[in-house]
């Protein structure tokens, strides 16, 4: 098994951290990550979500823009500071590249503000396939700060 390799991007907004968490964690995520960035061709829908999104052992079915797929369990929410998830059951060309991905969502106050960061724990799926994981990463990257910038009109608009 091959250590797995961790990759993260931040960005601090004017809002509460309590926002900031609710906000991210009922987020649609065709919504903020629909796009494509390199290797990653964006999240096209969310199947199997129930309403009991936000509880730990909460699943869904992520569906990318080629039509491969991925399995997602929320492993641990802590509001209004983390939550975790663990994705697995890849399908499609990512399946060769990663076994398992441990992403986490993490708000912390920030000046009158909150610093969001996003970050992945992304486990190769072997030795022979570990030296292309940089290039998806460098994809990650791009996708996480597209992201980030979609999260923004989300968290900064006015409350009703």
């Amino acid at each position: 098994m091959t250590a797995p390799v961790h990759v993260s991007r931040s960005r601090t907004f004017p809002c509460g951290v309590a926002r900031a968490f609710d906000t991210t964690l009922a987020v649609s995520l065709p919504e903020i990550l629909g796009g494509r960035a390199g290797l990653i061709p964006g999240i096209a829908e969310v199947r199997g979500q129930g309403d009991d999104w936000g509880t730990v052992g909460a699943t869904r079915t992520i569906v990318l823009r080629d039509r491969s797929s991925s399995h997602e369990t929320l492993t641990s929410v802590d509001r209004p500071g983390s939550f975790t998830y663990r994705v697995t059951g890849f399908t499609g060309p990512m399946k060769a590249l990663v076994e398992t991905v441990d992403g986490r969502w993490t708000f912390e106050k920030a000046g009158t503000g909150v610093r969001v960061t996003w970050s992945w724990d992304l486990h190769p799926a072997s030795r022979v396939t570990a030296p292309v994981i940089p290039v998806v990463l460098r994809s990650w990257r791009g996708w996480a700060r597209d992201a980030l910038d979609a999260l923004e009109p989300l968290l900064v608009a006015p409350t009703e």
